[in-house]
């Protein structure tokens, strides 16, 4: 296997038996015999193979448009995974986020996200300030909420701080202040001194390249946008003229002013196919995971352009395979996109660090309304960590992972401190999320923690701070169940609702509570409603909405036998019988 291929990750530990969807991504190096329970460790193989200078790049990017939503942190923890491989085997790493914020916005975003994560309508903010500027580079549009100094920043600040949420340290790096700074002239210069020959690379993988095409895109001194009209360039003057014309954008046109004008290699910039690889070079980039986009067509063109026109080596790439959201694809435009705030209020930080440690090249879905599955894994992947899950296969793999996955940021070699971001604990208690649930149908936060010791997750000896954090996971399962509206989304009435019962219903209450009291668990008292009913003579649907009344004070909630089996046995005993 080449370094010419993006799929760096070797086939060869399947043939070994794989991990399946307990993520242990077994691989090895390609030609090598090593074998990795984590695939961020093939990759740290790769780029260590090429013999690199610290400190070591890794880098992704972003075109600043829309929402800053999760599928934007693929590359950001693809990334910091093989970052924190690397810090651990001594490297020194910087771990860049390139905003393409010199290109032109092309059409105004349904939606945005505010300061704090929020997804917002147009109607909400000054949509004018993007619907005047479209054919201007990002950083050149207003901020539509009036707080950063452009729309770029606006959305560079947000995808910053889904990366602090995500305890991942990365460095923005704006293409705008790099072609101002110089650091794109070289670039610039390599590409038009040698028209011809870039015109013969790119043009196979680009039908619109000819004999007049200049791969070049000024930006009108005039009416600001971008255009890419050039009619002549001078190499030695680092000038090029340029006329303002119209750009069409998937059958839409932006009007070009006609203005007729000279810029310099730093009031332009390189179209994607060549700014992508002159970025490797301006950056030293020496790893770079990617979405499989990119694949079949960016990826090739890169490598080909990066060897034949800046005579560099590509870094070594890594493709990942999407995810689905819903089971249906991430789209700012239909509004299917979940942004890293909004997760944050139903999981944990690391038990999504954990979703993107899991192999990148298996297609998976993050469905909200199962949530609860994904922390499942997450959970039994951590109890396999201390030895507590008989699968070998899983348990190698959270032997390697689960500490950079719960774990501190490494230090660099420099010697830096590390940042604290979580730790591995083994005396942590994690509740079950459907249990952490029902709990979040408790207002009382003291009756939520006897519950749980009830159910013998909390022991005496447990640490506070375990019992602390565990119960924080409460808030997290009831922000699911309301947002979801699923069958936990019901509030435990602390005071005895006023409600009246015939005597057939109170009697068939009463007969519940005693055997409540014998110690049975949820789904022998769920049986027992049914069958209490008959024997009193009660319709089975007017039995439940009568314990509905007595809890909830609803006449529906969840599976009620089951949820009493999660209560504090006295306490549903004295309700039952309208005591208490």
């Amino acid at each position: 296997m080449t370094d010419d291929s993006p799929h760096i990750l070797s086939e060869q530990a399947a043939d070994r038996g794989g991990a399946g969807d307990a993520g242990g991504a077994d691989e090895s190096t390609a030609g090598d015999e090593a074998f990795h329970a984590f695939w961020a460790d093939v990759v740290a193989d790769e780029i260590e193979a090429r013999d690199p200078e610290d400190p070591i790049v890794i880098k992704g990017g972003v075109s600043p448009s829309g929402v800053a939503h999760v599928g934007n942190v693929n590359e950001v923890m693809r990334g910091y995974f093989v970052a924190e491989v690397l810090r651990e085997r001594g490297h020194e790493v910087r771990q860049v986020f390139t905003s393409d914020d010199k290109d032109p916005l092309r059409k105004v975003p349904r939606k945005l996200a505010n300061a704090d994560g929020e997804i917002v309508g147009l109607g909400d903010v000054d949509a004018g300030a993007l619907g005047r500027n479209l054919g201007k580079p990002y950083t050149a549009i207003p901020d539509p909420f009036g707080e950063r100094e452009s729309y770029a920043a606006h959305f560079a600040a947000l995808l910053r701080a889904d990366a602090e949420r995500l305890d991942v340290p990365i460095e923005m790096v704006s293409n705008t202040e790099l072609y101002a700074e110089g650091s794109f002239d070289d670039a610039v210069r390599t590409v038009l001194s040698d028209l011809d020959g870039v015109r013969e690379v790119l043009g196979k993988y680009q039908d619109k390249v000819d004999d007049e095409y200049v791969p070049f895109n000024p930006v009108c001194a005039e009416c600001g946008k971008v255009t890419e009209t050039v009619v002549s360039v001078d190499v030695e003057t680092e000038t090029i003229e340029y006329v303002c014309t119209d750009m069409d954008v998937g059958g839409d046109t932006i009007e070009g002013c006609g203005h007729e004008g000279t810029a310099t290699f730093r009031d332009g910039k390189l179209p994607w196919r060549l700014e992508w690889p002159a970025q490797w070079q301006v950056l030293g980039v020496d790893f770079e995971p990617f979405g499989k986009d990119h694949a079949e067509g960016s990826w090739p063109s890169g490598v080909d352009l990066a060897r034949n026109v800046f005579g560099i080596d590509p870094p070594v790439p890594m493709v990942y395979e999407w995810f689905t959201l819903g089971g249906e694809a991430l789209s700012s435009s239909a509004g299917n996109v979940v942004t890293v705030p909004e997760l944050l209020e139903v999981l944990e930080p690391e038990v999504v660090r954990y979703f993107f440690a899991l192999h990148p090249k298996k297609a998976r879905d993050l469905d909200i309304e199962r949530i609860d599955q994904l922390v499942d894994r997450f959970d039994r992947f951590e109890r396999a960590y201390f030895g507590e899950v008989d699968d070998e296969e899983l348990t190698r793999f959270a032997e390697r992972a689960y500490p950079f996955v719960v774990g501190g940021h490494q230090p660099d070699s420099g010697g830096t401190e590390p940042r604290p971001v979580d730790e591995v604990r083994e005396e942590r208690v994690r509740l079950p999320y459907t249990f952490a649930a029902v709990l979040g149908m408790v207002e009382d936060p003291a009756f939520r923690e006897q519950l749980a010791r009830d159910e013998g997750h909390f022991e005496e000896d447990t640490p506070e701070w375990a019992v602390e954090e565990a119960l924080k996971r409460v808030e997290k399962a009831r922000t699911w169940a309301e947002r979801t509206n699923n069958e936990y989304d019901y509030r435990l009435q602390t005071d005895l609702p006023d409600a009246e019962f015939d005597d057939d219903v109170a009697a068939a209450l009463d007969d519940l509570a005693d055997f409540v009291a014998e110690g049975h668990d949820g789904e022998a008292i769920q049986g027992e409603m049914y069958e209490t009913a008959r024997e009193h003579g009660i319709e089975v649907a007017d039995f439940f909405a009568a314990g509905y009344r007595l809890f909830f004070d609803e006449t529906q909630g969840p599976r009620l036998g089951e949820f009493l089996g999660e209560l504090e046995r006295e306490y549903v005993v004295a309700r039952l019988r309208r005591e208490a």
